[in-house]
């Protein structure tokens, strides 16, 4: 039987013969195109993994302590600041007098990289420490170089304002989980949720003003301070809780009561007593 007998056989090779030609012709264009950008990505990706690393590099060395006094820095504002700039303080006889600001950013970096150096805090061991430690990091994935900052800051605060160190921890765990950028709806700010624009007094020391709400080093400081003035006007911890979330009448919903739970279990974690 011949094609010539039945023209239809015919047609329809061609046909097939025409879809055949098209789709090597297409799968050719796609496997060209995946070859040239194969060859563009082995030349960009490195590029960019390069300068992200060189970025990153520039990152770290811009933070560490000693490069804040840099003269490269001069022009980067507050936080490059060269010439500290002062506040007016009012002494107990009225006087005013022109003090240093300080950085609260730069403070924090400072106390980063003396936890990092592991400076010991008086009267924890190193197993409390470790616990105290483990606890916080792993709870609230803090990087552990911070973690040890916190506590740092906690202990000299608590020492400071005759707090106790879990209680101030323990406030940061409910006000923020360890977040320094947290905002409430409210308006609180950072780790231990200072309102700003109630306690603005409290951040006047720091060049950053109202921004230093966000730096460990000026949040701890500033929220310690309100909860020991808390703790002086209500005579006692529950008090001060309570005064501290702003509860006016007599339940402050729960708010105490977890803040104290939370000690509980950081001090059970570390082995560290609690003090009142």
């Amino acid at each position: 039987m011949s094609t010539a007998s039945h023209p239809w056989i015919g047609r329809s090779l061609r046909a097939a013969y025409s879809q055949l030609g098209e789709f090597i012709h297409l799968c050719a264009i796609y496997l060209g195109i995946a070859v040239l950008v194969t060859i563009a990505a082995g030349a960009v990706v490195p590029s960019i993994r390069d300068q992200a690393s060189q970025i990153y590099a520039v990152v770290v060395e811009a933070i560490r302590p000693a490069a804040l006094s840099n003269e490269q820095y001069a022009n980067l504002g507050w936080f490059g600041q060269q010439e500290p700039s002062t506040r007016t303080m009012v002494t107990e006889d009225g006087e005013e007098i022109q003090v240093p600001s300080a950085s609260a950013y730069g403070g924090f970096a400072q106390t980063l990289e003396q936890a990092s150096a592991g400076v010991a805090i008086s009267g924890v061991s190193r197993a409390q420490m470790q616990g105290l430690h483990s606890y916080i990091s792993r709870k609230y994935k803090v990087a552990g170089p911070v973690t040890n900052a916190l506590i740092h800051l906690a202990y000299v605060n608590g020492k400071e304002k005759n707090l106790d160190p879990l209680l101030i921890l323990a406030v940061i765990a409910i006000e923020s989980t360890y977040n320094p950028f947290v905002e409430s709806h409210a308006g609180a700010q950072g780790l231990m949720q200072v309102m700003t624009r109630v306690h603005k007094d409290k951040l006047e020391m720091y060049t950053e003003g109202n921004l230093a709400v966000f730096s460990p080093e000026a949040n701890i400081r500033a929220g310690s301070q309100i909860l020991h003035d808390c703790r002086k006007r209500r005579g006692s911890i529950p008090g001060a809780l309570a005064c501290y979330v702003g509860a006016t009448g007599p339940s402050d919903g729960g708010y105490g009561a977890r803040v104290l739970a939370e000690r509980r279990r950081i001090a059970l974690a570390s082995g560290i007593a609690v003090k009142d």
